[in-house]
């Protein structure tokens, strides 16, 4: 039995549709990863600033405003991110973060966040959780 690809990751999904949101959780269940949501900036800006984050899904539009805040917030910390967005184009912080367009598979959706978590290190140094 192959050992789940991100057990033992946090990631943080930034999304205001609740159905987007289940369909990412669900989605993802299989890598084993810890999965939090959030549906606004605020408080998304609270969250990133937990220790143990590993890596942010991030829908650009969201009610209290768009994501730069918050890319730039992640890019400080040195986590990495992708933008799962309608918008075909972002500015500022967020311009050169990868993009995946909704809706995406859940294949292409594990493979963008394994890319972003893995990419720097071989899959056996996932840490046993």
């Amino acid at each position: 039995m192959p050992i789940p690809t991100l057990l033992g990751h946090s990631i943080l999904i930034v999304e205001d549709e609740p159905l987007i949101v289940l369909d990412m959780t669900n989605s993802l269940s299989c890598t084993k990863a810890q999965i939090t949501s959030t549906n606004t900036l605020k408080h998304a800006l609270t969250l990133v600033e937990m220790d143990g984050l590993s890596a942010a899904i991030l829908d650009h539009a969201l009610p209290d405003g768009d994501s730069s805040d918050l890319c730039d917030r992640l890019n400080k910390r040195g986590i990495p991110y992708l933008i799962y967005s309608g918008f075909t184009h972002v500015e500022g912080p967020c311009k050169d973060a990868p993009h995946l367009s909704k809706p995406a598979t859940a294949e292409s959706l594990i493979a963008a966040v394994e890319d972003l978590i893995l990419r720097d290190r071989p899959v056996s140094a996932v840490p046993a959780g």
